[in-house]
């Protein structure tokens, strides 16, 4: 009776967890990749929605940055338009040569150094977190401008509750959670291009004045402020409008969710996002000054906007509302930007050690949850702190965007330098690099002086932060992996004396069932520490092993396929090894997500076809421990114990020290 009750209640909560979070998925299934991969449509909405949302407030900054000398809007317009193009070109040679995402991050890695990766790496994970709170305040404030005040002081409340809202749909799935938000996407789409054609084709009467207002504009600030200040106020305002090019590295940083073809499907969504965002960032400068916006207090230049223009339609209020209103909804479709590509940067860090590798692990649902987790905690926590305050948060955003823009834009341009005798295109490729770099280290020069007092030196402090912590933990993990090498050296080519026992295990014989992982000198020494401990009293030794896939392995069949083989040539060195010291040996593998549900699946039916059996694993023990040692290195031997030992197979942790 005693176990009935638990195995009902972690039923119940197995189905109740599969309810919220999904079902989850077969990894057999030889179709698996085709269903969960996105179309170029469906990556528009889903990487896409960063970009262009922010032509919800990057124009606006930038032309309020113009003062009263609006008749630079247009050119000013035409610069953002020639400036996203520009980006976004760089971003599709990023994924080309880097077809299996990370962006910036694996950029730098590769062609700067590890050094410049981790600064990268760092600076789009603070950007990533910010991208999601800015959007979750962006869009409650869009959606609480039409209730009543009384009810402001709730605003952060909701907030948290769209978070917690958004981790629950991105932790179901990528794809599942892009297709709830495309039809916000669509909207704001269809919505934007009726405004901005609009605006233009219903005031063509205005261009022949424009043009004299262009004129006598530059004759007058030629006499008044001369062209070196035209210049550094058109150049001020530029860089200030900065917000506009944010989400355009998104598509190459979550490349891994794309159709194959994967690289042609990365660059089309590359296309439509740079397109669409071209077109609305330009077109609104341009019926900003057709129209003659002015500002307005407690409203934004494009709610003026669409008020002025759908005033004379019918239903034009009404028109208007769902304009603005899809202008904050795509908000909330932005911040699936920073759930889709924040996890996957902190799973390449992870998987390179900058990060905790637990943050490379898939759930069974085959998202980053442990990512997805952080990220929204993270976001969270930012909105309570600055109580959800958009002009707050925004102040923070720009400088960790082109930080890592003028690094890739440095690193491709190293990387065509590199390839000149292979690519005879390589000066065309590099002219587009090097003038990408010159504009985005143009805008984050301009940008960290403009706003360092304006909470500029908050996100440079964070970021230094998250650098150094990742310092530390790379560290010890190479300590730990020095302690490992000793090992290696010592017991990888462990003598044998004696003759090789090719029997198979019989059933009522002792049986140990050791789990290891890959062949090294940790399980070797692991399964001599079961012979030395328990002299002359196991026949038989089972090896069992879980092929986990990580971000690191899940990229393909291909990869998976290699995953398993690499995996059971490591067993098969196990079992030879055991019967070379005169056992009875076999092998179990598994290919699965969760190590412990899988380990104690099978040892359950090892458990049944050997009685007399007893499960081995090796845990790592340091001399001394440390608080953040169960951060780094998991607790999966003891997880996989209490299961065991629950369900009456005895299981046993054996030490293995690491002097560090």
């Amino acid at each position: 009776m005693r176990q009935e009750q638990p195995a009902a209640g972690q039923n119940l909560v197995r189905r109740l967890a599969t309810a919220i979070f999904g079902a989850p998925k077969y990894l057999k299934d030889p179709s698996l990749f085709h269903k969960m991969s996105l179309v170029p449509v469906l990556a528009w909405v889903g990487l896409g929605a960063d970009g262009l949302s922010s032509s919800s407030y990057g124009p606006e900054e930038a032309f309020r940055a113009l003062g009263s000398h609006t008749y630079l809007a247009i050119t000013l317009g035409a610069f953002t338009a020639l400036t996203v193009f520009v980006i976004s070109y760089a971003y599709s040679r990023i994924i080309e040569h880097f077809p299996h995402g990370g962006g910036g991050y694996i950029v730098a890695t590769h062609m700067l150094g590890e050094n410049a990766g981790v600064v990268s790496g760092s600076a789009l994970l603070v950007d990533y977190v910010l991208t999601i709170t800015v959007s979750i305040a962006s869009c409650v404030d869009a959606l609480f401008s039409y209730i009543p005040k009384p009810y402001h002081a709730y605003k952060v409340e909701v907030a948290c509750v769209l978070a917690v809202l958004l981790i629950v749909l991105n932790i179901r799935g990528v794809k599942e959670s892009i297709a709830v938000m495309a039809p916000i996407f669509m909207v704001f789409v269809g919505t934007h291009v009726l405004l901005l054609l609009d605006g233009i084709f219903t005031h063509t009467d205005r261009f022949a004045p424009l043009a004299a207002d262009f004129h006598a504009g530059i004759s007058h600030d030629l006499s008044s402020i001369g062209a070196f200040g035209i210049m550094m106020l058109f150049l001020r305002a530029y860089s200030l409008g900065g917000g506009t090019y944010t989400g355009i590295e998104a598509v190459s940083n979550g490349l891994q969710i794309m159709r194959e073809p994967r690289v042609q499907t990365g660059k089309r969504t590359m296309m439509y996002m740079a397109g669409s965002l071209a077109f609305t960032a330009g077109l609104l400068f341009l019926c900003y000054t057709l129209i003659g916006i002015k500002p307005v207090e407690g409203k934004t230049l494009n709610s003026v906007l669409a008020d002025a223009l759908f005033a004379d339609w019918p239903l034009g209020g009404t028109l208007a509302f769902i304009t603005i209103f899809s202008e904050g909804a795509l908000l909330l479709v932005a911040a699936q930007a920073g759930f889709v590509d924040g996890p996957r940067v902190m799973s390449n860090m992870a998987v390179d050690s900058w990060l905790p590798h637990r943050f490379a692990a898939l759930s069974v649902r085959l998202t980053m949850r442990n990512g997805i987790v952080l990220m929204g905690v993270a976001s969270i926590l930012l909105l309570i702190y600055t109580g959800g305050s958009v002009s707050a948060l925004v102040v923070m955003y720009s400088i960790n965007v082109f930080l890592t823009f003028s690094l890739s834009q440095l690193g491709m341009s190293r990387f065509y330098i590199q390839r000149r005798q292979e690519d005879p295109q390589w000066r065309r490729h590099l002219s587009v690099h090097l003038v990408g770099l010159v504009l985005c280290a143009t805008i984050l020069a301009v940008t960290t002086v403009e706003k360092f007092t304006e909470g500029g030196w908050l996100t440079l402090l964070i970021t230094s932060v998250v650098i150094g912590i990742c310092y530390l933990i790379r560290g010890h993990y190479q300590s730990v992996r020095k302690g490992m090498e000793q090992l290696d050296e010592a017991l990888l080519d462990f003598p044998t004396t004696g003759p090789v026992n090719e029997a198979a295990p019989v059933r009522n014989d002792p049986t140990a069932i050791q789990l290891v992982s890959v062949y090294s000198g940790f399980g070797v020494h692991t399964l001599l520490s079961i012979l030395t401990t328990f002299p002359k009293t196991y026949k038989n030794v089972i090896f069992v092993s879980v092929a986990v896939i990580d971000s690191g392995s899940f990229k393909g069949a291909e990869e998976l396929e290699a995953l398993e083989r690499s995996v059971r040539q490591g067993l098969v060195k196990y079992v030879t090894l055991a019967r070379r010291l005169g056992f009875a040996a076999d092998y179990r593998l598994a290919v699965a997500t969760d190590v412990v549900e899988s380990v104690v699946g099978i040892c359950r039916e090892l458990g049944e076809e050997y009685p007399r059996c007893t499960v081995f694993t090796g845990q790592l023990t340091f001399r001394l421990e440390k608080f953040y040692h169960r951060m780094l290195h998991n607790e999966t031997a003891f997880a996989i114990q209490r299961r065991l030992q629950w369900d009456g197979l005895t299981t046993v942790i054996l030490p293995i020290r690491v002097s560090i």
